[in-house]
């Protein structure tokens, strides 16, 4: 009993700290994780075989870390070292691509294809966001995404803050629709044993017809607005190939970009892991940078790693303890054996704490409770993993801090000069999340219950 107070009060403690923005996030669950160790697993329990299993280093010398030939379920227990190795490999490659001059290449390509015109741009833009998300970190496409749009808005004479805007919801949709497009998806893809195909023919299918009402959303909430530019010579705009700095560094970054696509949609024919995936991605990338290889990884986002790492042991802690648990009995006693009713409570439940606290340690946090109400109610596992990715990944869009993407972007507009208030925000964002969780609902009831 004692364990589990503590354990709860670390936990709860540690949100607080993130929510408040006042400690950086990493120190805030590394600190967190290292007093469940010491405090929790240590004194309390005395189980140096928790703190050992918490911290899971076994994991690396167990040959289905890097091949497992028939997809199953992993532990969800302490860290999960293939979700920090992908990541990882995955920010070294884009990295290499930023370098080459592919985002800006593919932004300066797209708006030359529909002629500089501000609302085919706002369209093309919304599919592109989407599409690059499915592959790429969300934070990566928008920080690219939205610099340009900017960019084009003083061009074109438009305000950038309604195509921004739409730019950030598509990129949180495109990242529900497969393994690798948001962390909460590769936390519950590499915990429980799924496929980019299996994500893809799941959350990429809600994803994808959640895509069509969301565009037609923002087309008539800002195509007056987006009409009243003027028109640009397009000569007077930069070519497309000025972004290419060295076009041998560029066609390397493209060959590598389809290698990971290639690799990761067919690893469960392969039968290579994605840990496997990342570490050979980044070799790759760096082996081809061999100059601008110590640049690159310096670049890594080795905060964000970090910051998972005390999040896994935080959470292996409330399960070693059997809070999550309790937590899983709570809900099956709320909802019963009633699984419209489970699914419903998770989605809303997920997209509503997404929308105020970070969706990576709420996702985590979920798995095993998710695990234990199959395990209780004989509800297909599966079925609650889609419902937990969708609502994690999209119920974030509804607030500026409800994603690292939506932080990223506001940030970029404020900076040149464009501010989105929480009222302007939430006013565009909020309805249409709503919208999308109530697609996304709806699919999941026709489709599997």
């Amino acid at each position: 009993m004692t364990q589990q107070v503590i354990s709860i009060a670390i936990f709860v403690i540690m949100f607080g700290v993130i929510i408040s923005e006042k400690i950086e996030r990493h120190i805030v669950s590394l600190a967190a994780g290292f007093l469940m160790l010491v405090i929790v697993l240590g004194i309390c329990m005395k189980s140096p075989e928790a703190i050992w299993n918490t911290l899971n280093f076994k994991e690396f010398v167990t040959p289905s870390f890097w091949y497992a030939k028939t997809e199953g379920a992993g532990s969800s227990v302490g860290i999960n070292w293939a979700t920090i190795v992908f990541i990882l490999g995955m920010m070294i490659m884009v990295e290499g691509m930023g370098r080459a001059g592919f985002f800006r290449w593919l932004c300066l390509t797209m708006a030359k294809a529909v002629r500089y015109k501000a609302l085919p741009l706002f369209l093309v833009f919304m599919v592109t966001s989407f599409v690059l998300a499915m592959f790429i970190d969300s934070i990566t496409v928008i920080l690219f995404l939205a610099a340009v749009t900017v960019e084009l808005a003083e061009v074109l004479h438009f305000s950038p803050v309604p195509m921004i805007l739409a730019e950030i919801f598509c990129a949180n949709l495109g990242g529900s629709a497969t393994m690798c497009g948001d962390p909460p998806n590769i936390i519950i893809g590499t915990s429980l044993g799924y496929t980019f195909g299996e994500f893809l023919q799941n959350t990429g299918a809600i994803a994808g017809i959640s895509l069509v009402f969301v565009i037609a959303y923002f087309f008539f909430r800002f195509r007056k607005e987006l009409t009243k530019g003027a028109e640009v010579n397009a000569s007077t705009y930069p070519e497309p190939s000025s972004a290419i700095q060295n076009k041998k560094d560029f066609a390397i970054s493209c060959v590598i970009f389809g290698c990971a696509v290639v690799l990761l949609v067919t690893h469960a024919m392969t039968g290579l892991t994605v840990a496997t995936i990342g570490t050979f991605i980044a070799a790759l990338t760096l082996l081809t940078s061999l100059k601008a290889a110590p640049m690159l990884l310096k670049k890594v986002d080795y905060k964000t790693l970090l910051f998972f790492v005390g999040l896994f042991v935080v959470v292996g802690g409330l399960e070693q303890t059997g809070v999550l648990n309790i937590i899983a009995d709570f809900i099956h006693q709320i909802c019963g054996n009633h699984s419209y009713v489970m699914v419903a409570v998770i989605l809303w439940v997920s997209a509503i704490a997404s929308a105020f606290v970070d969706n990576i340690p709420f996702a985590a946090t979920m798995i095993p409770v998710i695990q234990s109400l199959a395990a209780t109610t004989g509800m297909d596992l599966s079925v609650l993993s889609w419902t937990l990715a969708c609502s994690t990944d999209i119920g974030g869009s509804a607030t500026p801090i409800g994603a690292s993407a939506n932080v990223v972007g506001v940030s970029i507009a404020a900076q040149n000069g464009h501010m989105i208030g929480w009222g302007r925000y939430c006013k565009t964002m909020l309805p249409v999340t709503i919208i999308t969780m109530l697609i996304s609902m709806l699919c999941i009831f026709l489709r599997y219950l």
